[in-house]
């Protein structure tokens, strides 16, 4: 049957991916003369939501992570069910305030596994993480794992118990976003696999129009069997 992976921890918090802040929208919305009423907010001295920020400037992508991670976080008490990645601040609750002085701040950090100022705090608040949840809490990358820069300093905290959706293999950015919306609004949780000594890359994946479509042909015992 298709749905999470069994766990015996009881709780599952999410870490997302950020979304590019170096890109067209993410210039739009940063500007000094920007009139949009997330950029007035960005410049207001509460800040905007990290996750209404990257909605924006991720589109699709980032979107399908705050609904998936809404949709099925099962965070303490104390944690939030999803914590975005950042530049150069480790981990941020995704309701978290954010304002222009501090994505610009995050725009100077470059997101590599090799460099000091972006692992640092991450592996700092992964650390706490795992010292303080670890025993009860499985940790869900939703983000790409086809490379390091994310998967080389988590999974040298969490080890194997860092987990993500197999179905995301093959697809990109968008395809993945769409496939969290759809998760998200069938009430249908994703299988998970250790990502530790799991396969990252593998053929490109069916869009979701022609998955859809193949969907009826392949019958019961085809989508069970996946």
């Amino acid at each position: 049957m298709r749905g999470a992976t069994p766990s015996s921890k009881p709780y599952t918090v999410f870490l997302l991916s950020p979304g590019h802040l170096g890109g067209a929208r993410a210039d739009q919305l940063m500007r000094a003369t920007a009139d949009l009423p997330l950029a007035r907010a960005l410049r207001s001295a509460g800040g905007a939501t990290l996750g209404e920020v990257f909605s924006f400037v991720s589109s699709l992508y980032f979107r399908g992570k705050v609904a998936y991670a809404a949709a099925f976080a099962r965070p303490p008490d104390d944690l939030a069910g999803a914590l975005v990645i950042s530049a150069g601040e480790g981990l941020v609750a995704v309701d978290e305030g954010v304002t222009i002085a501090r994505l610009r701040a995050w725009q100077q950090v470059e997101i590599d596994a090799g460099n000091e100022a972006f692992t640092r705090p991450l592996v700092e608040h992964a650390e706490a993480l795992e010292r303080a949840y670890g025993a009860t809490t499985r940790f869900v990358l939703l983000g790409s794992v086809a490379s390091d820069k994310y998967v080389r300093p988590l999974t040298a905290v969490f080890g194997d118990h860092l987990l993500f959706p197999p179905d995301f293999i093959g697809r990109g950015d968008m395809s993945r976003g769409a496939l969290m919306l759809r998760a998200a609004r069938e009430g249908r949780e994703l299988p998970y696999r250790a990502i530790e000594g799991a396969a990252r890359r593998g053929a490109r994946a069916p869009s979701m129009a022609v998955a859809a479509r193949a969907a009826p042909a392949r019958g019961g015992r085809g989508a069970a069997g996946r």
